[in-house]
């Protein structure tokens, strides 16, 4: 069944549509049945060779850490340590899916949220692109990417509050769309990242979160997710917020993001600036694999730094090449 809704989505997507809603995705609209994804191959930069490539954030505390050297990271795959054969920590263009929770549950808080997303717009760079994609019972693509801060605030100001919640299908989506910004050269390699406000469970969506989050494994796209925690008047569900929590984090964690849950409305543009500052200041770590075999399987990475007191930040893993 999930396998079948995939594929449902994916045609949904391959007509070139910017709004997708349940009825976008209708069974009795069901195309023949359709093998899934392969995994995708690691990752953007290639020399012959199949290259890991790994988005690392270094910690201390609060404050990021841009003054390291290759000989400074240690990596391991499946407990097995790399040799780095690839290593940069320029200030790489950006290909960033902006995802804003539309739901009814959001009115009193959109006001608010917009003005923090489009003060994030704004810290973007010239190089930079991004989309807006809003999300309720539908999911809408306000703004294809575009590097223009005026088109970027005025898709921002576009959304309403209204319906229900379909992050999922949300999140697929802006995974679909960063998987089109391809680089024809070396100047237009890009970080990608989804940045995703929301204030409660998914409760519509007919793709199943462990498809989506699959679909993020497979991705070279960090998921960086807020979670808003302010009630609404009379009191809003705690298990459901755990629930988004859970989902958030997971998401968050598996991809190299980070998630935030701020406890008041006030603290979302200070959140947006971390996660700015966080997309500034990372490095980019290469590494041919040990392992040979192309077998399509999960293989764990860890990155460990030499200095004491630092904390090394990036995706848990990713799926081996395959020989299709």
């Amino acid at each position: 069944m999930t396998r079948l809704v995939g594929a449902i989505v994916a045609a949904a997507l391959g007509l070139g549509s910017t709004l997708y809603s349940a009825s976008s995705f209708s069974p009795a609209q069901a195309p023949p049945k359709q093998d899934p994804p392969k995994p995708a191959q690691q990752p953007s930069f290639r020399g012959g060779v199949d290259l890991v490539s790994l988005n690392v954030t270094v910690s201390e505390g609060p404050r990021y850490v841009t003054d390291l050297t290759p000989e400074d990271f240690n990596v391991f795959e499946d407990g097995v340590k790399q040799d780095v054969t690839f290593f940069t920590k320029a200030n790489l263009p950006i290909a960033l899916a902006l995802l804003l929770d539309t739901s009814a549950s959001m009115e009193s808080k959109l006001p608010t949220a917009q003005e923090a997303a489009i003060g994030f717009a704004k810290k973007l760079r010239s190089q930079d692109l991004a989309e807006v994609i809003d999300f309720d019972s539908r999911v809408v693509v306000l703004q294809p990417f575009t590097s223009s801060e005026n088109e970027l605030e005025q898709a921002i100001r576009k959304t309403s509050a209204g319906g229900s919640t379909s992050l999922y299908n949300a999140v697929y989506i802006a995974l679909k769309d960063l998987k089109k910004v391809v680089a024809k050269n070396i100047d237009e390699i890009r970080r990608q990242a989804i940045v995703v406000l929301s204030d409660g469970e998914d409760t519509s969506s007919l793709l199943p979160f462990e498809e989506v989050l699959d679909l993020a494994k497979r991705s070279e796209t960090a998921i960086y997710a807020i979670g808003l925690r302010v009630p609404e008047a009379g009191g809003s569900s705690t298990r459901g917020f755990k629930e988004a929590e859970f989902v958030l984090r997971q998401f968050s964690q598996e991809t190299g993001g980070r998630a935030f849950f701020p406890n008041q409305l006030a603290d979302l543009n200070g959140v947006y600036g971390q996660i700015a500052d966080e997309l500034s200041s990372q490095y980019t770590v290469g590494y041919t694999s040990r392992n040979p075999k192309r077998d399509g399987q999960w293989r764990r990475v860890v990155v460990r730094v030499n200095r004491p007191n630092l904390i090394a930040r990036t995706k848990q893993g990713y799926f081996a090449p395959t020989t299709h």
